[in-house]
């Protein structure tokens, strides 16, 4: 039995195993390295996050997105200069190669309790057995798809984690539904790439980060009271990605309401351009209807001016991701079932652990315990720092036999309905 396994290879994944190897714990990573990246954002979009917080997290500090770039002649600057999807991605790949390389590029297909942990199956056909499961689920796992949509055949409805390549709807109309940072970079790019896109939102507006001055240039009253964090300005911003550990103590309804409102839909400053003033945006409307005639969706909206129809040859639901444990397949329905929940995310421990002994979450599934920063990179790496303490404690009275106890989660309850 290996004591660990690590299952997910986006920042929070490789992270944690950069962690892991330079202290020693055993462990075996699975997952296609930054696929989320690669394979599943729209080519041409730049990070909202400054180049200061978009690093994975070296525990020894020496490879950063800041040292990555400067290696490869790349523009980098901590703040002012957007970092472009394709830098961020090759820097993820370059930090696998040089600090995991034992990464195994093929996915866990099953996920099941057995004694003293957990049985999993690689899709090789290896089964192998661990004590210890972290979880560090991509974002694409937990995409939301609007009732009014789920019913279309997906020839004519898709999620944006399904669009990396914009050209490929050239020629083609689109609607895309939401008002996020993700609808409004792939609106953006599909209208550069010769595609007619309408976007549609309940908002009654699109709203676009300011771009920030460089902290040298505001003055000491403004670095009080709007002062820099690895989420953006602002002293709310500065609680929740310098204070993880506190926002775990505080009570459900704050962390529940902090997860779900603070930063908002909104774009990046960059892509104002893109969008306003180049294609439409029908905003305030609300889908009541959507059904395929002939070759086409129509959709029924409800606006200011009541309702209206428009029609496309496809429509992308740029709607967001929420945390749903239904959707990680690869975990056996009698984990699943196992799982203390608040709000479809598991709830963990101060060290990231789930209401299954053993079994650890980390990234966008512990925002809900840890606050709005596990949304970011910038989180990962008070993640990484935190799981591996506590399971190097536990490495140690497994090795003298005592019964360990890191602060699980007690008495988890029900599952909600």
């Amino acid at each position: 039995m290996i004591e660990n396994v690590i299952l997910g290879t986006g920042p929070y994944g490789l992270s944690v195993a950069a962690h892991f190897r330079q202290r020693g714990i055993p462990f075996r990573i699975f997952g296609k390295p930054m696929d989320s990246w690669l394979n599943h954002m729209p080519r041409g979009m730049m990070l909202k996050s400054d180049g200061f917080a978009s690093s994975l997290s070296d525990p020894l500090g020496h490879f950063t997105l800041k040292q990555f770039c400067a290696e490869t002649g790349i523009e980098y600057a901590d703040q002012g200069i957007p970092v472009k999807l394709e830098t961020f991605s090759a820097y993820g790949l370059a930090f696998r190669e040089r600090l995991i390389p034992e990464l195994e590029e093929q996915l866990v297909t099953r996920v099941e309790r057995s004694p003293g942990g957990f049985s999993l199956q690689v899709e090789s056909g290896e089964t192998l057995k661990t004590r210890h499961l972290v979880v560090a689920a991509g974002i694409t796992h937990f995409g939301y798809m609007p009732p009014r949509l789920a019913g279309l055949p997906p020839e004519f409805v898709s999620h944006s984690f399904h669009h990396c390549n914009p050209e490929l709807l050239r020629g083609r109309s689109v609607v895309v539904v939401g008002a996020g940072a993700s609808a409004l970079d792939l609106a953006g790019l599909l209208h550069q790439a010769g595609v007619q896109v309408q976007l549609v939102a309940r908002n009654r507006a699109v709203y676009f980060h300011d771009k920030a001055p460089v902290h040298e240039q505001r003055s000491l009253w403004q670095k009080i009271r709007r002062p820099d964090s690895g989420l953006g300005p602002g002293l709310r911003s500065r609680f929740f990605s310098d204070w993880p550990m506190v926002f775990h103590g505080l009570p459900q309804s704050f962390r529940i309401e902090s997860v779900r409102t603070h930063l908002g839909p909104s774009g990046g400053y960059f892509t104002k351009p893109m969008v306003v003033g180049k294609l439409p945006l029908l905003l305030d409307c609300a889908i009541e209807q959507a059904t395929v005639e002939g070759r086409k969706v129509l959709l029924r909206l409800r606006g200011p001016e009541g309702l209206r129809e428009i029609s496309a040859d496809h429509v992308i639901a740029a709607t967001g991701y929420r945390v749903d444990m239904e959707k990680l397949t690869f975990l056996d329905p009698q984990i699943r079932e196992r799982l203390a929940l608040l709000e479809g995310s598991p709830v963990l421990s101060s060290n990231f652990e789930s209401s299954v002994p053993g079994l650890f979450f980390v990234g966008l599934a512990a925002a809900i315990s840890f606050g709005p920063v596990m949304r970011f990179v910038y989180g990962a790496p008070f993640a990484a720092s935190r799981l591996t303490s506590a399971l190097e404690r536990l490495a140690r009275l497994h090795n003298v036999g005592a019964l360990p106890n890191l602060g699980r989660v007690r008495n988890p309850g029900t599952r909600p309905a």
